[in-house]
């Protein structure tokens, strides 16, 4: 009788891992076509002037050979920091694809398609393109008054 149950135990345990396993299909991840990616790592130290934008909540700026066309940084909070492609993500790279800053919103110069910094979400997707995708994203890690970029 011990050997049925120790059996039965383990067929139990393969029949329900297949079962979740089958029945906990993910979404399909969609990499955005438009834009590839690039590897690097880059460092802001928060003490330098030329970074000042970035030491209160809500500020934003644009960097320069980072990335594709730049590497946009936003300071969420005041103590999160968050890194975007600056480059838009709804069509093909051109001359036009550097987004602006505008406030707490990038704005593509092609289109005018606007996205928000502290989603990198399109705004107003639904009226704008069939497609829409959000900026990307890159990591940041922040000890102290330093912030590693990376993708």
């Amino acid at each position: 009788m011990q050997t049925f149950g120790k059996t039965f135990g383990l067929k139990s345990a393969v029949l329900l891992v297949w079962f979740f396993s089958s029945q906990c299909a993910r979404e399909p991840v969609h990499r955005n076509p438009y834009l590839s990616d690039i590897a690097f790592r880059y460092e802001i130290n928060l003490n330098l002037p030329q970074y000042d934008a970035l030491r209160y909540a809500g500020g934003s700026m644009l960097i320069p050979q980072v990335g594709l066309k730049g590497l946009i940084v936003f300071n969420l909070d005041g103590q999160q920091f968050l890194a975007w492609e600056a480059t838009c993500a709804n069509h093909p790279p051109r001359d036009c694809s550097l987004l602006v800053l505008t406030g707490v919103l990038a704005e593509c110069s092609c289109e005018g398609f606007q996205y928000s910094l502290a989603t990198g979400q399109l705004l107003d997707a639904e009226n704008q393109t069939n497609t829409p995708y959000p900026l990307l994203n890159y990591q940041v890690q922040a000890n102290a008054n330093l912030l590693l970029i990376s993708n």
